[in-house]
C-alpha cells in the first residue's frame, strides 16, 4: 500500500507537470469529467495495478488512501479508462516517455534490443476479423545502461529487420546519444554510418562471415559491450507480472506498452 501510494503521487506530479493548466481540479465537471492530468495519472496507475478494468474500479474504491492522492472520493467508472485511452495519441505518449526517461536520468550510453509481448488476450473471432498475423507484439527498447530508463520504444506486429528498426530509433535519439550498444542482429552498415555521422560510437557486433568481421568483434571492449544485457534486465522487469497485453486493437496495444514503459521509468526515478 505504501509503495503504491508513493507511485500514485509520482504519477500525479508527473502528469501535473506535463499539462498546460496544472491547477485544474481533478474532477472540474463532477463525476462526468476529469482533468487531463488526472486522466494521465490514473492511466499510469492502471498499468501499475495491472488488473482488468471492472476489477480495477472495485480495487480503487477499496483504497481511499490512493483516491485521496488524486482528490477523488470514488474511482472513475471502468468504462472511462477505455475512453481515456484513445484521448492520448502516440505522439504525446512518446513525449511523456522521453520526459520520464529524463527524470530517471540519462547517461549517454544506451543499449537496443527486442522482445515479444503476447497479444492473445483478444478473442479468436476478433483476431481473425482484424487480421492478426502474429500473436506477439515485437517490442524494441532503447535503454540507458546506467539508470535503466527506457529512452524510446518501437512496436510492430509484422516481420521487420532489426537494423531498420534500430536506425529509426537511433535517429529519434541521436542528438544526445554518445554510444549505442547492440548485438549482431543490428549489424547493418547504414546504422553504423548514421551513428558515426552523429558522433555516436556504435558498439555493435558484426556477423562473423569472414576473418575481418571476427577481427572487428575481437577489438570490441567487452566491459562496454556487456552492458547491453541491461536491455534484457529491463524486459524482465516489464514482464514481471506477465507478458500479456490487455488491449485488443493494435494501436491500443502500442499505447498500453508505452504507458508501461513510462511507469517503469517513473518507478526507477522514485527508487532510492
Amino acid at each position: 500500500m505504501g509503495r503504491l501510494k508513493t507511485l500514485a503521487r509520482t504519477f500525479r506530479n508527473f502528469a501535473t507537470n506535463h499539462v498546460e493548466e496544472p491547477d485544474v481540479p481533478a474532477a472540474p465537471d463532477g463525476a462526468d469529467g476529469y482533468a487531463k492530468s488526472t486522466k494521465i495519472a490514473l492511466l499510469l496507475l492502471k498499468e501499475e495495478i495491472n488488473k482488468p478494468l471492472r476489477k480495477l474500479e472495485d480495487y480503487l474504491n477499496e483504497m481511499p488512501g490512493i483516491l485521496d492522492v488524486f482528490d477523488l472520493e470514488k474511482s472513475p467508472d471502468y468504462s472511462s479508462f477505455s475512453v481515456w485511452d484513445g484521448e492520448f495519441p502516440m505522439q504525446e505518449l512518446r513525449r511523456l516517455l522521453r520526459r520520464s526517461a529524463e527524470q530517471a536520468g540519462l547517461s549517454g550510453t544506451a543499449s537496443i534490443d527486442a522482445s515479444g509481448f503476447q497479444r492473445d488476450q483478444a478473442s479468436s473471432h476478433y483476431r481473425n476479423r482484424v487480421g492478426y498475423s502474429f500473436n506477439a507484439m515485437k517490442t524494441t527498447l532503447l535503454v540507458d545502461t546506467e539508470s535503466l530508463a527506457i529512452r524510446d520504444a518501437h512496436f510492430t506486429t509484422k516481420k521487420a529487420y532489426d537494423g531498420h528498426i534500430g536506425l529509426q530509433v537511433f535517429r529519434r535519439n541521436a542528438e544526445d546519444l554518445q554510444a549505442l550498444l547492440a548485438d549482431k542482429m543490428y549489424s547493418w552498415s547504414d546504422l553504423r554510418e548514421a551513428c558515426r555521422a552523429a558522433l555516436t560510437r556504435p558498439v555493435i557486433k558484426h556477423c562473423e562471415k569472414n576473418a575481418l568481421k571476427k577481427a572487428h568483434n575481437a577489438r570490441i571492449d567487452d566491459d562496454v559491450y556487456n552492458q547491453r544485457s541491461m536491455s534484457e534486465t529491463v524486459f524482465a522487469m516489464l514482464k514481471d507480472d506477465g507478458d500479456e497485453i490487455r488491449s485488443r486493437s493494435w494501436h491500443g496495444q502500442f499505447r498500453e506498452l508505452t504507458r508501461k514503459c513510462i511507469v517503469h521509468n517513473l518507478t526507477q526515478a522514485a527508487s532510492p
